[in-house]
């Protein structure tokens, strides 16, 4: 074995920088390439990488740079970077410091974008017409997205705190990389043969414009519009925008949004409910009273001191009209009562109560979660088994998870 000198890793990362920082051709130089990956930090900083169709480098522009720079550029757009190549010693990860930088025009990815957007407004897919309205009490909610990604925990959480018995159905499907925009088309139309959803959420969470292009395909595109049910889009954060955006019924700005935009508060529909129970009763009240003094007032009238027969006249004209009175007040209780009875059944019927009362149980963990699946508990877990009439205290002893029939890929929630 040759024996030589042995550098630590920071003596060689210090030597690699150094000999980039003395080459004269990396102290200043011009760089053209696609924006990807933006984010602008906190501390001001801009991090992206600049690419083309046969490499990649990562790039920084310094707060100071940044905010004497004149020109927006965004994901997407082809920029010539003007700035110097160095390592960063620490992480020895090679970078390129961005200084300045010259617009010059879009990327093609998004020329892509605006083609796309081009074709599919002139056919009509984005027209209001063509909105279905989002349910106002849906009796489940589907979801199309990936089962280990942020967007469905985002979305089952803010559902199970807005109505705990809501029934969730996810159809996991690959959000970003080759075929999943194929993936997410067949979710749409599956969930749409199955019927058991009221409303679909369809998304995923941020990312650069690459991570969210299958939401730009055509044929999620072409699912969208197809769709009888009504959907939902949530891609990425609220400053993303994609085709599937402006074809989907409703747009939400993120997942949690779109929960928020397609799961009812169960609190307020019985504060709602509680009121138009008083207002129907108020009604009818209001007219018993009305039709009483028209009586009254029928009884106390000058016509009782004309002759017998207009006296009789008058008497058989008040008994009709007590008659009319009572069939009307009665009528009129009815239906108030059909009404609140119809009401309160639709809203027992989706009570955890209820479905409590029928044998079913709820599995809550020490820290106030409620479990919806063994993925939640592990051994020796202490939880509150809440039954119909009362709880009880256990400890899980063993998880024995279900599997998958023939392949499936939907899971109900």
């Amino acid at each position: 074995m040759q024996s030589g000198y042995v550098l630590t890793v920071t003596q060689l990362n210090e030597y690699v920088a150094g000999l980039l920082q003395r080459d004269v051709l990396l102290r200043s130089l011009s760089v053209r390439g696609e924006v990807s990956g933006l984010k602008r930090h906190s501390s001001g900083h801009v991090y992206f990488t600049l690419k083309d169709g046969g490499a990649l480098v990562r790039c920084v522009m310094f707060r100071q740079d940044a905010m004497q720079c004149g020109v927006a550029f965004s994901d997407g757009m082809e920029i010539v970077a003007q700035g110097h190549a160095a390592l960063y010693a620490r992480d020895g990860q090679y970078q390129f410091y961005v200084k300045t930088v010259t617009g010059e025009g879009e990327g093609e990815l998004y020329r892509r974008f605006l083609m796309m957007k081009t074709r599919l407004q002139a056919r009509g897919w984005f027209d209001e017409a063509h909105k279905k309205p989002i349910p106002a009490l849906p009796h489940c909610v589907g979801i199309v997205t990936s089962q280990s990604g942020a967007a469905v925990r985002d979305v089952i959480s803010v559902a199970r705190r807005r109505f705990p018995a809501m029934n969730l159905l996810l159809c996991p499907v690959a959000v970003q990389g080759m075929g999943a925009a194929e993936e997410i088309a067949a979710g749409i139309r599956l969930m749409n043969r199955l019927k058991r959803a009221d409303v679909l959420i369809v998304g995923r969470g941020g990312g650069s414009l690459e991570d969210l292009w299958a939401f730009n395909e055509e044929t999620v595109a072409e699912a969208i519009y197809e769709s009888e049910i009504p959907i939902v889009s949530a891609v990425g954060h609220e400053t993303d925008f994609s085709i599937a955006d402006f074809v989907a019924d409703l747009r939400a700005p993120t997942p949690s949004a779109a929960a928020e935009l397609c799961v009812p508060e169960y609190d307020m529909l019985l504060s709602t409910l509680d009121g138009m129970r008083e207002t129907l009763l108020c009604a009818a009240r209001t007219g018993l009273l009305r039709r009483r003094e028209r009586v009254n007032a029928i009884v106390e009238s000058g016509a009782f001191a004309a002759p017998r027969h207009a006296l009789a006249d008058a008497r058989h004209t008040v008994l009709d009209a007590g008659r009319r009175l009572d069939v009307a007040a009665q009528a009129s209780l009815a239906a108030a009562a059909r009404m609140c009875s119809t009401l309160s059944g639709k809203l027992e019927a989706l009570s955890p109560s209820h479905t409590l009362s029928r044998g079913f149980a709820l599995v809550r963990r020490k820290d106030g979660a409620y479990c919806g699946s063994v993925e939640r508990l592990s051994p020796d877990d202490s939880v509150t088994i809440i039954f119909h009439d009362g709880a009880a205290g256990a400890t899980v002893n063993t998880i024995e998870k279900e599997q998958r029939r023939n392949g499936e890929k939907k899971a109900e929630l």
